[in-house]
């Protein structure tokens, strides 16, 4: 089962440390984390994702509301919000195949970022399976390396 935590802390030093090490001393696996300020820069907003049986996503919840600096936790649901992410990724490029992946690029909305004579950098975001999806398509090209942010979430209502 996968656990989607937003939460808004203060924007204080420490704060992620004080977080992370939640997770460490428990034992709870973070499968992605991504931190950034809101509207006022006092507050950052977190996001971050888990795994577990449901008895240990309830625990990191009642865990995350205990914690001081901690100001609001929501357990977000997958279908009822977004979750993106996002990837860099450089693919290895050669005059043969240099079209077809300026084609998947076109068909997918993955942005061109660099060209080199050895390789095409590509940026991509969208959900986490969209995300699997397209690096399924670029794979036989050669995968160089991939970069990926933490996944974002916001409920839709």
């Amino acid at each position: 089962m996968k656990g989607i935590f937003s939460i808004l802390v203060e924007n204080r030093d420490g704060a992620l440390s004080s977080i992370a090490g939640l997770f460490a001393r428990r034992g709870f696996n973070i499968d992605s984390l991504a931190v950034g300020e809101t509207e006022n820069p006092e507050i950052s907003s977190m996001t971050i994702v888990s795994t577990g049986d449901q008895r240990t996503i309830d625990q990191i919840e009642k865990q995350l509301n205990k914690k001081i600096n901690i100001i609001k936790v929501r357990r977000l649901s997958e279908v009822r919000s977004i979750t993106l992410e996002m990837m860099l990724v450089k693919v290895n490029c050669s005059p043969t195949t240099r079209a077809s992946i300026i084609e998947v690029c076109q068909v997918t909305g993955a942005k061109i970022m660099k060209v080199a004579p050895k390789y095409l950098m590509l940026e991509y975001h969208d959900d986490p399976e969209g995300i699997e999806d397209f690096i399924s398509l670029i794979k036989p090209f050669g995968i160089l390396e991939i970069q990926k942010t933490g996944a974002i979430a916001m409920e839709k209502g």
